[in-house]
């Protein structure tokens, strides 16, 4: 009689031993293995290479840089484009506005770095990118490394076939708010009646305020206010950025006059470096006070988190330091109650980066936008009822239009210059 175990028995026996010896191995302890098919079995970790079953796991699969573009879009945007040697091609906004060839510069600077190394290790190369620089941050090389970290993330969700925020940890909504920028009464209605339920303004004559502005100022800027809230109704939201052109005591003195028709925020009401000033503002107001398009990395957000100086962030995915970073400023947000709301005034890539960071965060409140990708994208985005679809594409989710943008290369935008209309000194805009 045949007292030998079934060979199945013996492989998972000689499995459970494996574990349990671990190192120690099965010929010390006196188990030797009689065939090639059982030692397999026990040795399922084998560093042999596994007989060919097709294409091995993606992240496996080898991928480099091999090039860096950068095109100079109108009306003032800087595009980037990062290829790689499997074809697929990233596509990223690395600007500071009125700086475009600087960027691109910064960006042709980096290109070395990149090139030949495999785009998937996001994270590790925003930490080179941006600590090797020794002098770290600031708005050309931030920018810089914001767009190319939103071509990085282009790829790799291209690669494997996601959206971005698949990669952030799935969805948290199927839409996200937008709001459009509306100075008129006129344009407020026109907005609206083309899907838009959220809108942004600015003081009137905000460039005339003075250090301390007159009555006439503060009642005119108000009155400009009520006439956008009378078009708008009272269904519709209405921030209002003073863009850090209003001083301190003027600031109170207007914020004041605009709590009765309650804006959605007040934005940049002092200049954004100046962080305990807006803390003293924000204490003395129930309007929300919001900043963040000039702050770059979560190092610079932290302050503004700590002194209670805002409760909604607004960083700009092509100046804060791309995708990920906003992600982390999200997180840190988060944790004092305080909502995102994306800053962007520039183009359609750096809209889609928006919407991958709105799509992947809880604290998620508005989405800037100036234009949803038509005349740029082979699919632009469409507002209804106020949102837009997250995208459901591989990567950013967007592909350009070549043949229209063609159309459109080359700028020379520059920043406005503002001066006091009694004295011609300088003044913020």
């Amino acid at each position: 009689m045949n007292n030998t175990p079934p060979t199945s028995s013996r492989v998972q026996r000689r499995k459970f031993l494996k574990q349990v010896f671990g190192g120690v191995g099965l010929a010390a302890a006196g188990l030797g293995t009689s065939s090639a098919a059982e030692k397999a079995a026990a040795e399922p970790y084998s560093s042999a290479p596994p007989p060919a079953q097709g294409k091995p796991p993606q992240f496996k699969t080898k991928l480099r840089i091999t090039k860096l573009e950068t095109f100079l879009v109108k009306p003032r945007w800087l595009f980037l484009k990062i290829h790689t040697d499997a074809g697929i091609v990233g596509l990223g906004e690395p600007i500071t506005e009125g700086r475009a060839k600087t960027c691109a510069a910064a960006v042709d600077e980096v290109a070395p770095y990149l090139i030949g190394k495999d785009p998937r290790n996001v994270v590790h190369h925003w930490q080179a990118i941006y600590r090797h620089a020794f002098y770290r941050g600031g708005p050309i090389l931030t920018s810089a490394l914001s767009g190319i970290e939103q071509a990085l993330w282009d790829i790799k969700g291209k690669f494997l076939g996601v959206p971005v925020y698949e990669l952030l940890g799935g969805p948290t909504r199927d839409r996200v708010r937008v709001y459009a920028h509306a100075g008129t009464p006129a344009l407020i209605k026109e907005k609206k009646a083309q899907g838009f339920t959220a809108f942004k303004t600015g003081p009137k004559n905000s460039t005339q305020s003075g250090i301390v502005a007159s009555k006439q100022f503060i009642d005119a800027a108000a009155d400009a206010f009520a006439a956008l809230r009378e078009a708008g109704g009272k269904d519709v939201d209405i921030g209002i950025d003073f863009h850090g052109a209003i001083t301190p005591p003027t600031a109170k003195l207007l914020i004041k006059a605009l709590e009765p028709y309650q804006p959605m925020f007040i934005e940049e009401p002092v200049q954004c470096q100046n962080v305990d000033a807006m803390a003293e503002i924000a204490r003395g107001t129930h309007l929300p006070i919001a900043t963040g398009e000039r702050i770059f990395t979560k190092w610079g957000f932290r302050e503004i988190l700590e002194k209670g100086a805002a409760t909604i962030l607004q960083p700009d995915l092509c100046h804060a330091g791309g995708i990920m970073e906003a992600r982390l400023i999200a997180g840190m947000a988060e944790s004092y109650y305080a909502s995102i709301a994306p800053h962007n005034p520039l183009g359609p890539i750096s809209l889609a980066s928006g919407l991958q960071l709105a799509a992947s965060v809880p604290n998620f409140l508005c989405q800037e936008q100036v234009n949803l990708g038509d005349g740029y994208l082979k699919q632009p985005f469409k507002v209804e009822n106020g949102y837009v679809k997250i995208p459901e594409g591989p990567g950013l989710g967007i592909e350009l239009d070549e043949d229209q943008v063609a159309n459109k290369l080359d700028h020379d935008w520059r920043n406005r210059e503002t001066y006091d209309l009694n004295d011609g000194s300088v003044v913020d805009w």
